[in-house]
């Protein structure tokens, strides 16, 4: 009897991990998919390479979560996020190039740019997710609490009231929305809102979210005004 409700535990346990981690994956499979969907001149290596790639880690994640590994979860997690990160570093310098040097029609453009807007804010919601205070399972154990590198509003209520709060709000911790609200937000707002930045390495990750953001919005000005000018002709020049 014993056995059977400890195995039920561990089973519990790691459906919970299983239900708290799909939308992790599903934002690297859009990550793989959108690139898929860029022009061939912001490609590096084959197409259809990261798609493969991500695919090819995903299983070991998925095993490495389900035999509690997470030691090695954990590597795997930063190894896919490097992976991501650099092909979104490499395809937004060769927006720039291609814009500099006029490779790139309007419209490859526009949907580029949207492309590449778009998995600047689901790359650094992975990122945040994973390193902030420990990682994901640090953050269920409460092991991590003091080191929080994002004092989250829910967070700031149970610090500052403790009359009247409610069990829930006392035991919440941020999951991979919250993290994606915070990207959108760095990305949009140039800056995260209603949720400080408190540690040295969150304000470094956020101000090249920011920076990457507007390198994309100023291509897209840039080219505009370059249409716009094409065919006028200047008294001062």
């Amino acid at each position: 009897m014993k056995g059977t409700h400890s195995s039920k535990i561990a089973r519990h346990s790691r459906l919970k991990n299983l239900n708290s981690r799909w939308p992790t994956w599903l934002a690297l499979i859009i990550i793989a998919l959108l690139y898929e969907a860029l022009p061939k001149i912001f490609y590096w290596g084959p197409r259809g390479l990261l798609l493969g790639l991500v695919s090819i880690l995903l299983i070991p994640l998925i095993i490495t979560l389900w035999n509690n590994n997470n030691r090695i979860n954990h590597y795997l997690i930063l190894a896919v996020n490097i992976l991501i990160t650099l092909y979104t570093v490499i395809s937004v310098s060769r927006l720039i190039l291609a814009t500099i040097h006029g490779q790139i029609g309007p419209n490859h453009l526009l949907l580029s740019s949207v492309i590449l807007w778009t998995t600047n804010i689901l790359v650094f919601a992975l990122w945040y997710w994973s390193l902030d205070a420990g990682g994901p399972v640090q953050r269920e154990l409460k092991e991590s609490a003091g080191s929080t590198a994002f004092l989250f509003p829910q967070i700031q209520l149970s610090l500052t009231q403790t009359i009247g709060i409610s069990k829930s709000l006392k035991s919440w911790t941020p999951n991979f929305v919250d993290y994606l609200f915070l990207a959108f937000n760095t990305t949009t707002a140039f800056s995260p809102t209603d949720t400080p930045v408190l540690t040295r390495w969150a304000k470094c990750m956020t101000m090249l979210q920011a920076l990457i953001s507007l390198t994309i919005i100023l291509m897209l000005a840039a080219r505009a005004v370059n249409i716009l000018n094409s065919g006028s002709s200047y008294f001062v020049s």
